[in-house]
């Protein structure tokens, strides 16, 4: 699932209709049950979706119910599974992780034809990835991309017009920067630090550097296997390499967290991570507040590729509300609710013209360059194509991608690993040889 512990807000919401104005005292309503993980020191969020479903009921009738939710991303998962396997009625509506909809696609209703016009007015990339065997599983709720943190100050410091576009010139800008503040005495000072433990975290690092080099992406959408290439080798050697030149030994066991506090501590220079970093970065307090800014994540021979973390809302298809869920699916999809979302809290919206709304770049100055991100190159996971084997072909990936990360294999060896065992887990066939 998504590594952005973060702002990665898995929900599950559970709804109930009740009749306009009248009273009735037989058989009353069930409590309505919002099951939400978004951390609870988000209080922006927390106030705002609140406040949203109260405003929802006013509207409609229809009461929302919110309650804690499991906060580990395995346990999120595991538990809407058991769910939604096992038929339950409620809830009614999931927020769903970027990787789930190939993994839920038979418990999950279409959703074009009753919120298709609504749908086409959002991101096409956020769309694109909750679309399954044909079928809009899910409305993008909460959009999010992998991106490129930099220090304004240093670059301008060290005579940079402009962050990295390549992976060769984050090498080179990375090298000198740590050159130059380690001159100064700032010993531990690193060029670049990104998510490097063997987890999900690692998978989307691997698979920006593997596609943006040419690569391929793990499994293509026609069932190809593309890792077993020397493209993906190479690109998988360029991150060994920076192993303890330009980023800390420690970064192979370095998730969203610690990547975090080396550069909000002010001892990197460039980060790869989430949106949902650029708020604690900006806080009183911070070190490098008001001294860095966000990009593309660095592109190699096919361009740039970052890979989407989104959550988004799916209605269940054993709900006995279906109606009922649906509408609150397209209330929390309007223009006006994420316009209000968008000016009080980080939680980047999924409508493009939003980014430009003057009180939303005001509260959010990095919306501009985002806006951007989203539209350039949006990369997803190959979940849908994996289906149930998603995990398992992760799994797989970033253990293989890590072994090289830790010189416990070579890279062309680790690659021909994979490739037996993605075959293996999904019964896929391997790349021809013409094509690698």
């Amino acid at each position: 699932m998504t590594p952005h512990r973060r702002l990665a807000p898995l929900a599950l919401l559970s709804i109930l209709a009740i009749a306009g104005c009248a009273k009735s005292t037989v058989n009353p309503p069930a409590p309505i049950v919002l099951l939400d993980i978004l951390p609870a020191r988000n209080r922006e969020y927390t106030e705002w979706v609140q406040k949203a479903l109260d405003r929802f009921t006013q509207e409609t009738g229809i009461v929302v119910k919110r309650l804690p939710a499991p906060a580990s991303p395995d346990e999120q998962f595991v538990l809407t599974r058991e769910l939604l396997e096992g038929a339950a009625t409620t809830p009614d509506v999931y927020i769903i992780d970027a990787i789930w909809p190939g993994m839920l696609v038979e418990h999950l209703l279409d959703l074009r034809p009753r919120l298709g016009a609504e749908a086409d007015g959002l991101f096409p990339a956020l769309v694109a990835n909750n679309v399954v065997q044909g079928r809009l599983l899910a409305m993008p709720y909460h959009a999010n991309v992998g991106i490129l943190f930099f220090r304004t100050d240093l670059l301008r410091e060290y005579g940079y017009a402009s962050p990295p576009r390549t992976w060769p010139e984050l090498e080179a800008m990375a090298a000198a920067i740590q050159k130059g503040e380690r001159a100064k005495g700032h010993e531990d000072f690193w060029g670049y630090v990104w998510q490097g433990a063997p987890y999900e975290g690692l998978t989307c690092n691997a698979l920006e550097w593997q596609a943006s080099s040419g690569g391929g992406r793990i499994v293509e959408d026609d069932g190809t296997i593309s890792v077993n290439n020397p493209r993906a080798i190479a690109a998988w050697s360029r991150a060994a390499a920076w192993i303890g030149a330009i980023s800390p030994p420690e970064v192979a066991g370095y998730r969203e967290g610690e990547a975090q506090d080396a550069f909000r501590a002010g001892h990197a220079a460039f980060m790869r991570a989430w949106p949902s970093n650029y708020s604690p970065n900006q806080d009183a307090g911070s070190p490098v507040r008001g001294r860095f800014d966000i990009t593309f994540v660095p592109g190699g021979a096919k361009g740039h590729a970052m890979v989407l973390g989104e959550n988004a809302l799916a209605v269940s298809r054993y709900s006995r509300h279906t109606d009922e869920a649906i509408a609150l699916v397209k209330y929390l999809s309007r223009r006006d609710v994420q316009l209000g979302r968008a000016r009080l809290t980080s939680l980047p919206p999924t409508i493009p013209d939003l980014y430009d709304d003057p009180e939303v770049v005001a509260a959010n100055p990095y919306y501009t360059p985002l806006k951007k991100v989203f539209l350039g190159g949006a990369l997803s996971r190959p979940s849908s194509v994996t289906g149930h084997k998603y995990t398992q072909v992760s799994r797989a990936y970033f253990r293989a991608v890590h072994s090289v990360l830790t010189r416990q294999q070579p890279p062309a060896a680790a690659a021909a690993a994979l490739e037996r065992e993605i075959v293996w887990i999904t019964g896929f066939p391997a790349a021809p040889a013409a094509a690698r």
